[in-house]
């Protein structure tokens, strides 16, 4: 199928044409031709959107995509289709399935199913047998098998020892793990950030110092395995100067954000909407400020979704008893968009594809002719909201729900499909 994307302003920095409005023609794939006017006729379907911009592929490093086990959640074919409308073309799916993905076997399932869906979505392989955080799982298999990085998921590993042994292991390979930083050891029962909003509302708080800990104490093994390590799902401004502070030091220490975490903050909390409900939890203003600004300084790597699907049942209930976590891959992008609005273009492109592509060593993909096409197509302008009939998880679980938010995504060019919102 030949696809046209008219009029596109290209944003790929490893492109000779980085920064050009310019026509783009796809032909089974591939990319034929860029210039300044291409023919129509050349093509079976003609994009041509208003204010348009043309990326690599984005990518999310957190997603729950609950198959095999929790089908009723999420699949790996509708978590796909969910990726494709947020604009992403490739996916880290978690491992925290039954069963755990810890092994070859489980790497390749999700790789072979992977292989027909129009997003490429890469397994995390568990740093620990069942995500139990007692023994190792078996890294090297993994990785030969096609496991992008190693992470324990929402389970992080508490013990110190074992992690070491997994950065030493991993290094070997020149692998990447990727810890969601809490020490569950603190802040055990809590409900939501430790403050005066926990106080007020009578709920146990989770202190932010569970994070920071971790943070502290995983840069330290990082340092002496001399291995890499990334953190996902930082809240805390203190926890981001550790890492810019490792980062200063030449060690190979990066870190994601949640839009989310950008979005709201504990305030938001007072209607004890369940669906906001999250872990780590909602941080305070203040602090939910520094990490905008961390954003925009380029101390924060690259933008995870954190999408994990929930049933009606987990969230429809008292707040105690309601499951962490919300849908985020079809909103990611527009929820950065609409709260920082003084992002660069080139800044998003970076925090949604070419960080994560360079931390995790995915396939170069760039915008010139001869190459494979791997594209999000999206706007900064216009709007777009996130309804029950445009949704496209099986899960509704978002606060995100009829909230009008800045900016579209128009669609992906990916394995030669064209998916469009």
């Amino acid at each position: 199928m030949k696809i046209l994307l008219r009029k596109v302003l290209i944003a790929d920095t490893t492109s000779p044409y980085n920064g050009q409005v310019k026509d783009i023609l796809i032909n089974d794939g591939t990319i034929i031709s860029i210039e300044n006017e291409v023919d129509a006729n050349h093509s079976d379907t003609v994009i041509a959107e208003e204010d348009a911009i043309v990326s690599q592929g984005w990518v999310d490093t957190f997603s729950h995509f609950t198959d095999p086990g929790f089908e009723y959640r999420e699949t790996l074919e509708t978590g796909a289709a969910t990726a494709a409308a947020g604009g992403f073309t490739q996916v880290f799916a978690l491992p925290n399935t039954n069963p755990v993905i810890h092994s070859k076997t489980q790497v390749e399932y999700i790789a072979q199913k992977s292989k027909s869906l129009p997003v490429t979505i890469y397994p995390l392989g568990a740093i620990t047998k069942n995500t139990e955080g007692k023994e190792l799982a078996e890294m090297y298999d993994m990785q030969a098998s096609g496991s992008v990085a190693f992470s324990d998921g929402l389970n992080p590993v508490q013990t110190p020892g074992l992690l070491l042994k997994a950065l030493q292991y991993v290094k070997a390979f020149d692998g990447v793990l990727m810890q969601m930083p809490i020490d569950t050891s603190i802040g055990q029962f809590g409900l939501m950030n430790e403050g005066i909003v926990s106080t007020q509302l009578g709920l146990p708080g989770i202190p932010m110092m569970a994070e920071e800990l971790i943070v502290a104490r995983d840069i330290k093994l990082a340092r002496y395995a001399g291995s890499r390590l990334h953190f996902t799902g930082v809240t805390s401004p203190k926890s981001l100067e550790y890492i810019q502070r490792a980062k200063d030091a030449g060690l190979n220490i990066t870190c994601s954000v949640t839009p989310y975490h950008l979005f709201f903050c504990d305030e938001d909390l007072r209607s004890y909407d369940t669906n906001l409900k999250v872990n780590p939890p909602l941080r305070s203003k203040q602090d939910m400020l520094l990490l905008r600004e961390a954003v925009l300084k380029g101390t924060v790597d690259c933008i995870a979704s954190h999408h994990i699907p929930h049933n009606f049942d987990s969230k429809v209930c008292e707040f105690e008893y309601a499951k962490y976590g919300m849908i985020g891959l079809q909103t990611s992008y527009l929820a950065v968009n609409h709260i920082l609005p003084q992002l660069s273009t080139e800044q998003v492109t970076k925090l949604f594809s070419s960080n994560a592509s360079n931390i995790f060593n995915l396939p170069a993909t760039n915008i010139t002719e001869g190459a494979k096409a791997a594209l999000t197509i999206f706007s900064r302008n216009g709007s777009s909201t996130i309804t029950r009939q445009s949704n496209k998880s099986k899960s509704f679980n978002t606060p995100f729900a009829d909230l009008q938010l800045t900016g579209k995504v128009i669609g992906i060019v990916n394995k030669g499909n064209l998916i469009l919102n």
